[in-house]
């Protein structure tokens, strides 16, 4: 973990007083949360978060020489802005003010990430022992966990039991009775099935109680003297139809009735993930009325966001290690290079294999351009729009990044790439294959810049 200097540290996001010289008249707003009022000095004449990202990026690739560096040195790293954090939770709350968020862990596991989340107030959607652990060590009461795992392995199931995380989800028979055995005290979410078949990963095929044994499980719980507090679906991850939320809550509503004629006293409902950036206000629009129409005040509705939160707020620098010379396939009288980097596929762009994710590769530093710059600055013919294909570092045929892309400078070895949008499921499922390095140094910073977006809400 690296802490970049002269900017904002995670705890700065809560109460801000440090001075830039580039900030003038200082605004000060408030913002309430669950754990109180949150101060935030908005500066005028700050820096927009992009630049405050490509500034600290750009400081980190100038402190490497690649002639003389020590192995790793030159490895593959991330900006944080914990500010997009923020600025998404707070969009959260003017959207979605009844639904609590339980951050889901699996997305990135980042410790300062989870730091953050426990100060914001927010549950944790845990899937294993690792993961409650990790939640466990932000100080967090185990009641503001979710051990959201329909099938638990047994160890795990008692570990939940000894550190007192109740709530939990189950899909079936045989679930309940190992639940029985070793953690009848549990406090149970039934998940049930739902239509997923536009969502980006589908989680229906793996997880889910159909409607018609939904009552079965109910009375075999009563049955076995468990105690059966909520339903939970989940649209899949990376939603695209808004509608799915509508049937999803319809049916929890059924199922509600079902449990409260099986003896069951229910009391919340979980609404899982799926939420997209792109499209959050318009899904948070529907949820939002479909709840209040089918669930009074008096139920308590979690969310299990994910993405949503810690997608845009990472941004990975790359190194280019190797370049050939190729002919255009598309073109033969043009020139097109194939580009090796430092990170790939079986890296921090495990999100192309695992998340259906395309990153698009921006230059950082360019010497083929006559200067350090990002892409926006388009260096003057004959070396603007030039097509490469991105390649991995590994022996693998598989470790391509990016098929065909035009970059507005010729690329060599010693350049640098940067990529947006690569906070979610990217380092939590890198591997070590050919014996690369699977964690990355991180540089968090916090964009007060924008703060003064919450101004606008």
């Amino acid at each position: 973990m690296v802490m970049a200097p002269s900017v904002l540290s995670v705890d700065d996001t809560y109460t801000t007083n440090t001075y830039h010289p580039h900030w003038k008249d200082p605004v000060v707003t408030n913002h309430t949360t669950d754990h109180g009022v949150i101060s935030l000095s908005v500066p005028r004449g700050h820096k927009a978060p992009k630049e405050l990202v490509l500034d600290q990026l750009r400081n980190r690739v100038g402190t490497v020489d690649m002639a003389r560096c020590d192995p790793g040195d030159e490895d593959a790293f991330y900006v944080a802005d914990m500010g997009e954090i923020y600025r998404q939770h707070m969009r959260w709350k003017m959207n979605l003010s009844r639904v609590k968020p339980f951050y889901a862990v699996k997305c990135n596991p980042d410790p300062e990430i989870l730091r953050l989340m426990a100060k914001l107030g927010n549950g944790f959607d845990c899937a294993s022992k690792a993961e409650i652990d990790l939640a466990l060590q932000t100080g967090i009461d185990p009641s503001r966990i979710i051990y959201a795992q329909p099938c638990k392995t047994r160890s795990y199931l008692r570990y939940a039991a000894q550190k007192g995380v109740k709530q939990m989800t189950f899909d079936n028979a045989d679930e309940l009775y190992k639940i029985k055995a070793d953690f009848p005290e549990a406090e149970l979410y039934l998940r049930i099935l739902t239509d997923d078949s536009s969502s980006l990963c589908r989680l229906s095929m793996k997880f889910g109680a159909s409607l018609d044994i939904a009552r079965v499980l109910l009375d075999l719980a009563a049955q076995l003297g468990l105690k059966v507090v909520g339903v939970s679906f989940h649209v899949g991850s990376g939603a695209e139809d808004p509608a799915t939320f509508i049937k999803a809550v319809k049916d929890a509503r059924w199922v509600f009735d079902q449990a409260t004629e099986a003896g069951h006293g229910l009391h919340t409902l979980d609404v899982g993930g799926g939420f997209s950036d792109d499209t959050f206000e318009k899904f948070a629009a529907i949820l939002g009325k479909a709840v209040d129409d089918y669930f009074p005040a008096n139920i308590r509705i979690i969310a299990e966001p994910g993405r949503y939160y810690v997608a845009q707020a990472f941004t990975l620098a790359a190194h280019v290690i190797a370049r050939r010379d190729v002919r255009d396939p598309q073109d033969p009288a043009r020139d097109a290079y194939m580009i090796y980097l430092n990170d790939g596929v079986y890296g921090n762009f495990s999100n192309i294999i695992f998340d259906h994710q395309h990153p698009v590769a921006q230059i950082l530093t360019c010497a083929g351009s006559g200067s350090d710059s990002s892409s926006s600055s388009v260096p003057s013919s004959p070396v603007a729009g030039t097509d490469y294909s991105i390649w991995g570092p590994t022996c693998d045929g598989i470790d391509v990044i990016s098929e065909r892309i035009t970059l507005p400078g010729l690329v060599d070895v010693g350049d640098w790439l940067y990529f947006e949008n690569m906070g979610a499921y990217t380092r939590c499922s890198a591997t070590r294959f050919n014996g690369f390095p699977d964690s990355h140094d991180v540089i968090y910073i916090s964009s007060e810049a924008g703060a003064s977006a919450l101004l606008e809400y």
